[in-house]
């Protein structure tokens, strides 16, 4: 089982059959994960200008991503400006590992069919005492995998209830005064990740990573799991309804306003209440798994 890779017995366990809303960390020990994706090999990948620059992204602390063309030259990443920007203190995140290397290819496919979710992988490269992304929070689970070097997680309670693809994102609903009331009152959890380590990271809670020693970098994973929800299924149940011409007739400008335009809405609801009655659920069901164990990403 793939997840083994990245998490102990007992977090394979919570995350499958528990999947939890609060922070966990665990011992993950060395895995063939640790093995193949060292520390070492992503800065060689980096540091080499093999990395796509379409999936990099270069950000110190408090500031925000720098403009591609600060690490490019002819719109491939330049390797001499990446190092010189990591070694000024910038934290480099290389993308979507998923889709350039074909073991995380491999991995996250597996991932997928161990757990009916979408996911990706971004590795994060942060030097000594530094920082990248400040406090913000996620749409989905991440599965937190230390590499090297050690960093230092605070973490809060999400101050929204379940965020979900665009809505209740962090950038979305920003208020100025998170991040002053938060380091007011302080963390509601904090610990320092080790190599050999791993932790849950549910959607919503809000985090602030960074390296607080002045002799180590840190390079750790982030395995995101896109969660499936209730409305993920309501979506595949109305996914045929394409078939019945009712709901491909054409609605005309007129009826797009006023007393027409809520008649319009009314009937098609109604439409859909009776299409969704006669669904025969279980034939459904053969069609929603395999897109859950198939569909590489959903982002409407």
């Amino acid at each position: 089982m793939s997840l083994r890779l990245l998490l102990p017995e007992e977090g394979v366990t919570d995350l499958l059959l528990t999947w939890p809303d609060e922070p966990r960390v665990y011992e993950r020990g060395t895995t063939a994960l640790d093995e193949t994706v060292t520390a070492d090999f992503l800065k060689d990948y980096l540091f080499t200008g093999c990395a796509p620059a379409d999936e990099i992204a270069v950000v110190k602390a408090p500031h925000p991503s720098l403009n591609r063309a600060a690490f490019t030259t002819n719109g491939r990443s330049d390797a001499g400006k990446l190092r010189r920007l990591h070694e000024n203190g910038h934290t480099i995140r290389l993308g979507n590992l998923q889709r350039v290397l074909p073991y995380m290819a491999h991995l996250s496919r597996r991932l997928q069919e161990e757990t009916g979710c979408s996911n990706y992988v971004h590795a994060f490269l942060t030097p000594p005492g530094s920082q990248g992304l400040r406090h913000h929070w996620d749409q989905q689970m991440a599965v937190i995998v230390q590499l090297s070097g050690t960093k230092r997680w605070q973490l809060w309670r999400p101050p929204v209830e379940a965020p979900m693809r665009e809505f209740n994102e962090s950038w979305r609903v920003w208020r100025d005064d998170y991040i002053p009331m938060w380091e007011a009152q302080g963390p509601d959890t904090e610990f320092d990740l080790t190599p050999g380590q791993s932790f849950l990271l549910p959607r919503g809670w809000v985090h602030n990573p960074r390296v607080t020693g002045s002799e180590e970098a840190s390079t750790h994973l982030t395995f995101a799991l896109r969660e499936r929800t209730p409305l993920w299924l309501a979506e595949k149940l109305m996914a045929d309804a394409i078939t019945e011409s009712g709901f491909r007739r054409v609605i005309r400008p007129g009826q797009l306003a006023g007393a027409e335009l809520s008649g319009q809405l009314l009937g098609v609801r109604d439409a859909l209440v009776q299409y969704l009655a006669g669904i025969d659920v279980t034939q459904v069901a053969t069609a929603v798994r395999q897109a859950a164990v198939s569909e590489l990403e959903y982002t409407t």
